[in-house]
């Protein structure tokens, strides 16, 4: 065991974040759950596990969801042996809410060939929607809104998600989309089928109802939810078979939502704590190029923009060099920096994402390092996009992530953990492209009640 020995007790879940902003919304439920939490960027050293002290959840980020499936093997090999060894009876694969996802890259189906190694349970559960971020499973179908707008779309319909430019959603059946990256044979369970459970006295029905489950189900099972009020009874399912033997679960983080309200139905996550304003100034580095960062880069009034030429980045180190003293001049100065990429002309392909979000990244961190040369260590910073967020952690040298607080449904506010003062103790926001309303940049320099 990779130190596993060291966490004691054993915590009661496990989680693995295909991405960064994934995981920390990850987090954010577990600690809102009242559970003692960190999220490590990898898996943890002994030294690590004992600086965080006793933990009922831990969590691992990961970026699995850009690699090819050898890459995924790899990296989730030395993961699912860690999180075995740490005695937690759920494994949580944290995917995408809307499952981007293909054969080639960032494949469920191989992060689920990997990890029920580790969890031999053989019942996978996956929770197939999150309501509250406005993603919906009826009849195996994934539904989901757009940013903050009302309307709700089919997933291979979607305004963004059908054209993503990595994993493009061409499938709404999830069955259908999973069994193409090598999941066979997935059982449905509708939403309609589901008993009530909205009393104590309704427990033995709900009861006798799991155990059918659980005893006809012998490989992956896919749940509905469509309501927040289905998310006990999956919960309760998901622990009462963990308790016979170590069990994989996948989906979003509706998993976490549901293995807490298993044991209080009806019962919200906790309300978490404010985000108070800013100390000094705020520094966003945006890689994303969703239409919803757009539109948070566009509505955005604590800021001086900096807008990148992206291809100048990538291709000139002076360029570069001379956006980093921009920025770091603008922030010495007390001024809020949002730093965005440019809008491609044509559509992106998947290696020029990549090196987008890794440029980015780089970017960011000599940001914060010429920043606190200059005499001005930043407090607050925020990065927007998956790969980006992902990249960005890893650049500035951080270990570990603990909740502060929640901005918006999806978007969470961590504290840095790292060896390096510099970087340690940093409110660090964490933003997919999909997440947050149109304020929510400004929400992040003065604060929220």
């Amino acid at each position: 065991m990779t130190g596993a020995e060291d966490v004691t007790p054993a915590p009661r879940v496990c989680w693995y974040g295909d991405d960064f902003t994934g995981a920390t919304d990850t987090l954010a439920e577990v600690a809102r759950a009242g559970l003692r939490s960190l999220l490590f960027l990898g898996v943890p050293t002994p030294e690590q596990l004992r600086r965080a002290g006793p933990l009922d959840a831990l969590g691992i980020a990961g970026a699995a969801r850009a690699m090819s499936p050898d890459q995924m093997e790899t990296e989730l090999r030395a993961v699912g042996r860690f999180m075995a060894g740490t005695g937690a009876r759920v494994l949580h694969y944290k995917c995408c809410s809307t499952f981007d996802s293909a054969p080639h890259v960032g494949s469920i189906g191989a992060a689920i060939r990997e990890l029920r190694r580790h969890m031999p349970n053989p019942l996978v559960p996956i929770v197939g929607g999150q309501p509250g971020i406005g993603r919906y499973c009826s009849f195996a179908q994934l539904f989901a809104r757009a940013g903050a707008a009302p309307e709700i779309h089919r997933i291979d319909r979607h305004p963004v998600m059908s054209q993503h430019p990595v994993t493009p959603m061409h499938e709404a059946d999830l069955r259908r989309h999973l069994a193409a990256q090598g999941v066979a044979d997935i059982r449905s369970v509708p939403h309609t089928a589901y008993p009530r459970l909205r009393q104590a006295a309704d427990a033995p029905g709900v009861d006798d109802w799991i155990d059918h489950i659980i005893d006809t189900s012998d490989g992956p099972v896919l749940f509905d939810v469509i309501d927040d009020e289905q998310l006990p009874i999956i919960g309760r399912l998901i622990w009462r078979a963990a308790a016979c033997v170590p069990l994989l679960a996948v989906g979003p983080s509706s998993v976490q939502q549901a293995l807490a309200r298993a044991h209080t139905p009806g019962r919200a996550s906790a309300p978490a704590a404010s985000l108070a304003p800013a100390a000094g100034p705020v520094l966003i580095v945006a890689g994303s190029l969703s239409p919803v960062t757009a539109r948070q880069i566009a509505a955005c009034q604590q800021y001086t923009r900096q807008p990148l030429q992206v291809q100048r980045l990538l291709d000139d180190p002076d360029y570069a060099a001379q956006q980093v003293r921009q920025a770091a001049s603008s922030l010495a100065d007390g001024r809020n920096v949002l730093v965005h990429t440019d809008r491609p002309a044509q559509a992106v392909t998947a290696p020029q994402a990549a090196a987008t979000a890794s440029g980015t990244a780089r970017l960011a961190a000599a940001i914060v390092g010429a920043s606190a040369q200059a005499g001005k260590r930043l407090s607050r910073i925020g990065i927007a996009g998956g790969d980006t967020s992902s990249q960005a952690t890893l650049a500035l040298g951080l270990w570990g992530l603990a909740f502060h607080s929640v901005l918006a449904p999806g978007v969470t506010v961590s504290v840095a953990r790292s060896d390096d003062p510099l970087i340690d103790g940093v409110e660090l926001m964490l933003k997919g492209g999909q997440m947050g309303g149109d304020r929510l940049f400004d929400d992040l320099a003065t604060g929220m009640a």
